[in-house]
């Protein structure tokens, strides 16, 4: 019986790893492809696992830890490009994918997002794979940066040596 999931999947609040929105080449990871995980607690994945969605678990590291859900979530601009905004105290700025990459190492306090499902089915076999369509992250800002953000820069470069 193939299930086909129709529903874009959003979630609030979301808690997000392994990132790899620069598309690096890894263990994991062939060159190019853009992605992260979101984490999600049991009961959760185990309905989106039902529904055909690929949820993984991460083995514990300890045998006092449950192993921890996880949905691999795919970053794609080949067909239909994801929106990602990223919000700070100054508004919000829409990422492109040449800047995406900033993501990988940005301190994230909050993520909400929605995630499409892509139906597809091989030799047999089916499933759903998630797309991110829309992500709105929002930066934890250092305090120094907002109370010197309104300085000018120095139109006059230092220089070492003395005339």
């Amino acid at each position: 019986m193939t299930v086909i999931v129709k529903a874009n999947l959003s979630i609030e609040n979301a808690k997000i790893g392994f990132r790899n929105f620069d598309g690096k080449e890894g263990q994991y990871n062939v060159k190019g492809n853009r992605n992260f995980v979101v984490f999600l607690d049991t009961p959760t994945a185990e309905d989106l696992k039902e529904d055909g969605w690929n949820i993984r678990w991460l083995t514990p590291r300890n045998q006092d830890e449950l192993p921890q859900a996880y949905l691999p979530v795919a970053v794609s601009y080949k067909n239909i490009p994801p929106e990602i905004v990223v919000i700070t105290s100054l508004g919000k700025n829409n990422l492109k994918e040449e800047n995406v990459s900033m993501l990988d190492w940005a301190e994230i306090e909050i993520v909400d997002l929605t995630i499409r499902p892509y139906n597809w089915e091989v030799t047999g076999k089916t499933g759903v794979k998630a797309y991110l369509k829309k992500m709105f992250v929002t930066i934890v800002e250092d305090p120094f940066e907002a109370k010197y953000r309104d300085l000018p820069s120095s139109v006059v470069p230092f220089d070492d040596e003395e005339d």
